[in-house]
């Protein structure tokens, strides 16, 4: 045994390359066992019945933990090279590890992990809120990570967004405080129009709908508020505007309530004799002597 330990190859000894992967694996065992630690602690902290962070808090953390570790590993790695003790040193120290950061880490990456830490901080919005950052990202948000947000769309669509971009744009949280939603009804009529008429027309259309629900206090319902609001908002160029406000519980249920309620009162209207007015054009033809 002792004759092939001191053997050598191309004049190195055996020991070496051997002790370097005993090293090695003992370096990666233990972060595996690290790894395994902080994910079951995290996991545990997900049962408890009040937990200090919430579930977007916990996953955001519970990776940082997980980046800290894998840095000590590959930084324990780096100093049983030989050459390369310095940078594993340098790398282990807590300014090692922010200088390694800025050096290695692109400008947009360290803006997204910043970004990420301003949301968690800030709470803006959480796991299961739905938002919309612009005219074209909207739907529930499914994971904060350390780079990016997952929403997903009512499409069933995955959108990944930057947390940096987020950070920089207006955001529209239709859950953080009050999940109920408005729908903005409107139908233009013709201006010759019984308007009063067309108005019972919508409101009794609306109140038909199995989504709407009604937002009235106590007071304005003793009052004798009407439950859906339907008001004259423009006088355009060839018909009258109609809006109606119909509430209801959440976001989608309203927009799907609104398209229902679209095709029920053209309906309704074309029953009743109601003109939904289109530009009529007419076309003037030369006639060349």
């Amino acid at each position: 045994m002792q004759q092939l330990l001191d053997h050598k190859i191309f004049g190195i000894p055996v020991t070496e390359p051997l002790f370097f992967v005993i090293k090695v694996l003992i370096i990666i065992i233990v972060a595996k066992i690290a790894l395994l630690i902080i994910h079951r602690l995290f996991k545990r902290a997900d049962k408890r019945a009040n937990p200090m962070l919430d579930v977007t808090g916990r996953r955001y953390f519970e990776r940082i933990c997980k980046f800290i570790i894998y840095v000590i590993a590959v930084s324990s790695v780096l100093v049983l090279i030989p050459g390369m003790e310095k940078i594993g040193n340098s790398v282990l120290t807590s300014a090692g590890i922010i200088a390694a950061a800025v050096g290695l880490a692109a400008q947009e990456a360290l803006s997204n992990f910043i970004g990420g830490l301003f949301i968690i901080i800030s709470k803006p919005f959480r796991v299961g809120d739905y938002i919309q950052i612009d005219a074209e990202n909207r739907g529930t948000v499914r994971e904060i990570t350390l780079r990016h947000t997952v929403i997903l769309n009512p499409e069933n669509r995955t959108i990944i967004v930057p947390n940096s971009k987020i950070n920089s744009n207006t955001i529209v949280n239709s859950t953080a405080i009050d999940p109920k939603t408005c729908a903005f009804v409107e139908i233009n009529v013709a201006y010759t129009v019984d308007i009063d008429k067309a108005m019972d027309v919508m409101r009794d259309e609306i109140m038909k709908h199995p989504l709407l629900i009604d937002v009235r206090t106590e007071e304005a319902k003793e009052n004798g508020e009407p439950q859906i609001r339907i008001k004259v908002i423009s006088l355009d160029d060839s018909s009258i505007r109609l809006r109606a406000w119909a509430w209801a519980a959440s976001t989608l249920n309203a927009f799907e309530m609104k398209c229902d309620l679209l095709k029920s009162i053209k309906e309704r209207f074309d029953a009743e004799g109601i003109e939904i007015p289109y530009p009529y054009y007419n076309q003037v033809i030369r006639k060349e002597n």
